[in-house]
């Protein structure tokens, strides 16, 4: 059994501690949020009063926080994380955000003496609730085999993706990927409809041809053809679109830190921003396609 601190109860880090509980951990749990709290207790996760509190005597420190500036805030300075965390301590924090942040928040880690990985999560909320996240790790091999054992607990497929942020690195590549994919499956069932072409038999060419990809046979922005999809459920969000909206945020900074051209990167944030904008943030990201026809 592992003493784990988990920082960060909401949508994703609720089950992801719940998890730990399931898997035979102590877990205790810190959340701004009331709700956030009461949730976890009911699911075995002991509480605290303070981030601090929770990581005191903890083998391992976990956060799942909104954005980089709150991992800073949480980690570093004198009642930070970092300094109040025990001797021999892993940190990991599984948050999406930008990739200067993680690295560093990890220096810090490292000039304290700390093993530090950043561990983003593809899968979203039902993924979490299920433990089939995939984790996208960045750090070196020493801490990766520590924490190893902790998402193979809250997830199915676990890649080490090299040095410290490169798990920020992995996930914000891999999201514009996404994103790009499905602007560009939503212009072309858009196009099918205006020419005539029924969107079942788009479908059935297009998902054995050149044009198949993941968020088609998963996450196709038209309804009653693929189960799964969110378009079935009046695109209830199963990753919403403030989420791929931020993280093409992420991906269009490190873009311009690196000095990388990525204009098919930078037209999809600028669409989902107009489509979040607009009030659409609480949809499914798959709903762009509302925007693309006009509707």
């Amino acid at each position: 059994m592992t003493d784990i601190c988990f920082i960060g109860l909401g949508n994703m880090g609720g089950p992801m501690a719940c998890n730990l509980v399931k898997g035979g951990h102590k877990v205790t749990g810190f959340d701004l949020a009331p709700e956030a709290i009461a949730a976890a207790r009911e699911n075995g996760v002991a509480v605290s009063g303070s981030a601090a509190g929770a990581a005191e005597g903890a083998d391992v420190v976990i956060s799942m926080l909104p954005a980089g500036q709150h991992v800073r805030a949480v980690y570093t300075g004198p009642d930070g994380l970092i300094a109040k965390a025990r001797k021999g301590a892993l940190l990991i924090d599984c948050s999406t955000i930008d990739v200067t942040s993680a690295r560093a928040v990890e220096e810090a880690a490292r000039a304290a003496g700390l093993d530090m990985l950043d561990g983003p999560v593809s899968g979203g909320v039902a993924g979490a609730e299920a433990g089939t996240l995939t984790f996208m790790v960045g750090g070196s091999d020493k801490a990766f085999a520590r924490g190893k054992p902790l998402f193979e607990v809250m997830g199915k497929t676990i890649v080490h993706a090299g040095g410290p942020g490169n798990g920020q690195a992995a996930k914000v590549c891999n999201n514009m990927i996404l994103g790009i994919t499905m602007i560009g499956i939503s212009e072309a069932f858009t196009l099918a409809e205006k020419l005539g072409l029924e969107q079942q038999k788009l479908f059935d060419i297009s998902s054995k041809a050149s044009g198949s990809c993941w968020a088609m046979l998963n996450h196709l922005p038209v309804p009653g053809i693929v189960e799964a999809s969110a378009a079935n459920r009046d695109y209830k969000p199963g990753f919403a679109a403030a989420m791929m909206h931020k993280d093409l945020k992420l991906s269009q900074e490190a873009a311009s830190q690196a000095g990388a051209a990525t204009p098919l990167g930078a037209e999809a944030a600028a669409l989902y921003t107009m489509f979040v904008n607009a009030g659409n943030g609480g949809l499914d990201y798959s709903a762009i396609i509302k925007m693309i026809r006009g509707k």
